[in-house]
């Protein structure tokens, strides 16, 4: 039977995705950590969309062997995951000598590992079956360093260029992945991340907002969607800039004086 998987689904740009896939009556299995959250986002699905079925797992995707359950759970009860949405991450903005190392790693793990881990475990059916969607979530992040927030910018730039790589070497099947890069959008991460500044610098969009960008782009088979056109035009002018100046320039939007 066919299920749509996304992770970090209890809050955020992953339960908005969640939403629109219970629309279009896909079964949905839906990873979190967080279990309450997450069985309050399954019942509200269950209540707007009857006729689907929704099941729950709850993971810590830090975790090589919370991975590996999620892997054994479709397997054991012979799922096939047509749809993944990997939206679960999250930032941290500190001065690179203030950090902790052991939570930029678990950073590393659940932003850059995971999906990397779900994208491959699941491709390999869609390809066997010659069809489905991958939604990586990076972000405009991606595209520069990022002082005072350099793990998640690295994370984001990680996603953006193995998404880029995949979906090439993917051309030639009816599997398409499409890596979303959004701008700051609301959510649970400004408090997770300490990123307040920047939120204060730029108004960020609605949850909603991407995650319906991001799907009309998935079905359509797109591979790369950055949200926002004055996202895309400052990617693109940061092509002609010097390095050192955008480094410069991404510091100031991080914090007061950078």
């Amino acid at each position: 039977m066919k299920y749509t998987l996304i992770t970090g689904s209890a809050n955020g740009l992953g339960k908005e995705f969640a939403k629109l896939y219970a629309r279009d009556n896909n079964n949905l299995l839906l990873v979190d950590v967080d279990e309450k959250a997450l069985l309050q986002v399954k019942e509200e699905l269950i209540k707007e969309c009857p006729n689907i079925e929704v099941k729950t797992l709850v993971c810590d995707l830090s975790l090589k062997e919370e991975l590996y359950k999620v892997k054994k759970y479709v397997d054991e009860n012979g799922l096939f995951i047509n749809n993944l949405v990997n939206s679960a991450g999250f930032g941290d903005r500190k001065d690179f000598l203030d950090m902790d190392i052991d939570f930029q790693m678990k950073m590393t793990d659940v932003d850059c590992n995971a999906l990397l881990y779900f994208t491959r475990v699941f491709v390999e059916d869609m390809v066997k079956n010659n069809e489905g969607h991958i939604i990586n979530v990076a972000s405009i992040a991606g595209f520069y360093p990022g002082p005072y927030m350099c793990t998640y910018h690295a994370c984001k730039g990680y996603v953006l260029l193995l998404g880029e790589a995949i979906s090439y070497e993917l051309r030639k099947t009816n599997v398409k992945l499409l890596t979303l890069c959004p701008g700051p959008f609301m959510s649970k991460f400004v408090e997770k991340a300490h990123n307040d500044y920047t939120f204060s610098k730029i108004k960020p969009i609605s949850a909603k907002e991407v995650a319906e960008f991001g799907y009309k782009k998935s079905l359509k088979g797109k591979t790369l969607a950055v949200v926002g056109f004055k996202n895309k035009m400052t990617i693109f002018a940061s092509r002609f800039a010097p390095r050192k100046f955008v480094a410069k320039t991404s510091a100031k939007m991080m914090k007061k004086g950078g």
